[in-house]
């Protein structure tokens, strides 16, 4: 395992890595890759074996560039509403952090797609990652690079600790700027259908199609979809801000606030001249969109602490607010099992 900059030159040598059915992890906007060439099935199944990912849980291939979308996906397999609510996702919120859900072409391997008739397609908005993807082979099937089921990385740091030698090559592009990994939509079914809440935020993508299904179920055909996952090692445990306003106290735990209102309110509660407990804080000023930002990477850095437990703070239902407490969700629910 090497870690690069993100220099054209750097860029170039992953580039040439993938083509020869290397692993690299690489930055987005939402969290880091580990990147393979799509149409490889070798290079595929090794990012399985680096992760210990379930042959059942499908990849998400990236594109650079909309004219990549054609040799994945097969929109005349849609009616036309649907191939025009896509063409319109595909206009107004690509680049950016959303996923579709799309009827796939024989080009794709089966690996990619846990051998379902669907193909899961992203085209993301950060530079060094489209300049990767267009200097190989113009798709790139990258789940986020950690160990199945554990917290995302935000860090080429967390890479490298999480994976090691598993993978090839690093690009070390710095923090993720979402931070949150992205939101996926499949538009293969009666209604468009919200499979994970993520860095694209519900209502930006109804003001263009209308209302989408939140109801869930069905089988597992795009990443993020198991009840538990995103887990930090230490046991996590999810709390409502009432409950998380409770003055109670537990020796050697943490505990992470959406709000610095939140933390104020509770630290006023604890008894005077007591241990000062571990806390951290989202974002100060309650934002939504800088705590899903923050959310991995103070999570990653709680993990580190060598804590007996992370009690922490469920967010506002609005905005980045769904996506934040469907990640502690699923890791209290990974603590738990």
């Amino acid at each position: 395992m090497r870690i690069l900059s993100i220099s054209d030159e750097d860029i170039a040598r992953a580039a040439r890595a993938l083509r020869e059915g290397l692993l690299v992890a690489f930055p987005t906007e939402t969290v880091y890759g580990l990147g393979a060439d799509a149409f490889n099935p070798t290079a595929l199944a090794r990012v399985f074996r680096a992760k210990k990912r379930p042959r059942f849980d499908p990849l998400i291939i990236h594109i650079a560039a909309l004219e990549g979308l054609d040799p994945l996906a097969d929109l005349d397999a849609l009616e036309g509403e649907r191939r025009d609510q896509v063409r319109r996702l595909c206009r107004r919120l690509w680049p950016g952090p959303l996923t579709l859900i799309l009827p796939k072409r024989g080009a794709v391997p089966d690996l990619a797609t846990a051998g379902l008739p669907t193909v899961a397609v992203r085209f993301p908005d950060h530079g060094a990652a489209l300049r990767l993807i267009a200097l190989s082979t113009g798709a790139v099937a990258a789940p986020s690079a950690n160990p199945f089921g554990r917290l995302s990385p935000t860090r080429a740091e967390h890479v490298r600790d999480q994976l090691g030698d598993r993978v090839d090559l690093i690009l070390d592009g710095g923090r993720t700027r979402v931070g949150l990994e992205s939101t996926v939509l499949d538009m293969t079914g009666p209604v468009p259908r919200l499979l994970r809440p993520g860095g694209c935020p519900q209502g930006e993508i109804e003001a263009l199609i209308g209302p989408v299904d939140i109801s869930g179920g069905g089988p597992v055909n795009a990443p993020g979809q198991l009840k538990s996952h995103y887990a930090p090692r230490t046991p996590l445990t999810l709390r409502g801000p009432e409950e998380m306003a409770a003055p109670d106290y537990e020796a050697g735990a943490g505990y992470l606030f959406f709000s610095g209102a939140s933390r104020e309110r509770w630290s006023r509660r604890l008894p005077a001249g007591g241990p000062a407990p571990l806390t951290r804080v989202l974002s100060e000023k309650g934002d939504g969109v800088e705590a899903a930002a923050n959310l991995f990477d103070t999570l990653h850095e709680l993990d580190r602490r060598g804590l007996s437990r992370i009690h922490a703070e469920e967010a506002p239902p609005e905005g980045l607010g769904p996506a934040i407490n469907d990640r502690l969700r699923k890791a209290a629910a990974a603590g738990a099992s």
